[in-house]
């Protein structure tokens, strides 16, 4: 039986908020796994991710090249708020069936994509941060053959890297096979 987008989201955000909770405002500046983002850069990148799927869900335009900044006032609340509208979109009746979107894809693989978002972040944020962080392993078995499949269309669109090479024998769980395949050490420390 395959998982609902919103119930993976549902246990992706479940996840993610008490990281975002968990961020001190004295970490903001801290260097991520993201090398183009800082934390704070990282917090107002997946605001908006968060924000523009809830969009796209609803068939709606997305705005994802206006940067913004959120991280002001009750930011993680509003994290938590937004991430929760995120799976109430996603579980509107229809919402993972047809295309949604510019680039004309099929909702679900745009729902797997702002999962792989939100998980694959969340991990970031908590590493920097320096807080635990364990994924859901169903949604981890979700985003690995979801994000493969997505691979070369995003590594040459810029949003992952080349893939991390893990060393040979090493014993890599699932979560550290999504996250070399997105081009994360999934070693890394600040």
């Amino acid at each position: 039986m395959t998982n609902s987008i919103s119930d993976l989201l549902e246990s992706a955000v479940e996840r993610a908020v008490p990281v975002v909770r968990g961020i001190a405002d004295d970490r903001l500046a801290d260097p991520t796994p993201c090398t183009e983002y800082d934390v704070r850069d990282l917090i107002d990148h997946l605001l908006q991710v968060v924000i523009n799927f809830q969009a796209l869900a609803a068939r709606k335009d997305a705005d994802f090249a206006s940067a913004r900044h959120y991280t002001h006032g009750d930011w993680r609340g509003r994290f938590a708020d937004e991430a929760a509208a995120l799976v109430a979109a996603w579980a509107v009746p229809g919402a993972e069936e047809g295309t949604t979107g510019t680039m004309g894809l099929p909702a679900r693989t745009v729902g797997q994509m702002v999962l792989g978002d939100l998980t694959v972040h969340a991990w970031d944020l908590a590493r920097a941060t320096g807080q635990e962080f364990t994924p859901d392993p169903v949604v981890v078995g979700e985003l690995g053959p979801s994000l493969a499949e997505m691979a070369p269309m995003a590594r040459k669109g810029g949003v992952f890297g080349e893939p991390f090479p893990l060393a040979e024998g090493e014993r890599a769980s699932e979560f550290d096979r999504v996250l070399a395949l997105t081009g994360r050490d999934p070693h890394w420390q600040p």
